[in-house]
C-alpha cells in the first residue's frame, strides 16, 4: 500500500511541471471556435479541456460535473456546422469501455496566447 500512497503524491508534482499554459495569458472568451485547423480535444482533467489553433489554446470545459471527464478518455462530440460552440454537447467514452456517459456541454472557449517579451 505504501508505493500507491507514493505514487498518489508524484501526480501533481508531475503535472504541475507539464502545465500546457505555462508562459500564456488569457484573452477574452468566445461563445464559438472553428474547427478548421484545430489539434484536439486533449484532456487535461475533469474541468479542462484544450484544443490548439496554431499559437493559440483554447480552453474550455463541462458545465458542472461530467462523469467519467479524465485523462485519456474519448469524447463523442455533437458537430454542428463548422463550429465547436458553448452548449454543444458531448460524451465520454472510457478506456476498455463501449457505451457512453450521458450528455455534458461544452462552456464558454477561453483563447490563451503566448506572452510577449
Amino acid at each position: 500500500m505504501r508505493p500507491l500512497l507514493i505514487a498518489a503524491l508524484a501526480l501533481p508534482l508531475l503535472a504541475a511541471k507539464s502545465d500546457p499554459l505555462a508562459g500564456r495569458v488569457a484573452e477574452a472568451p468566445a461563445n464559438c471556435i472553428s474547427l478548421t485547423s484545430m489539434q484536439g480535444p486533449s484532456i487535461v482533467d475533469a474541468h479542462t479541456i484544450l484544443y490548439t489553433q496554431g499559437a493559440r489554446v483554447w480552453k474550455t470545459g463541462p458545465v458542472g460535473a461530467c462523469p467519467s471527464l479524465a485523462p485519456f478518455t474519448t469524447l463523442v462530440i455533437d458537430v454542428y456546422g463548422g463550429q465547436l460552440c458553448k452548449n454543444d454537447r458531448f460524451r465520454v467514452i472510457t478506456p476498455g469501455m463501449t457505451i457512453p456517459s450521458g450528455y455534458c456541454r461544452f462552456t464558454e472557449f477561453t483563447p490563451y496566447v503566448r506572452v510577449k517579451k
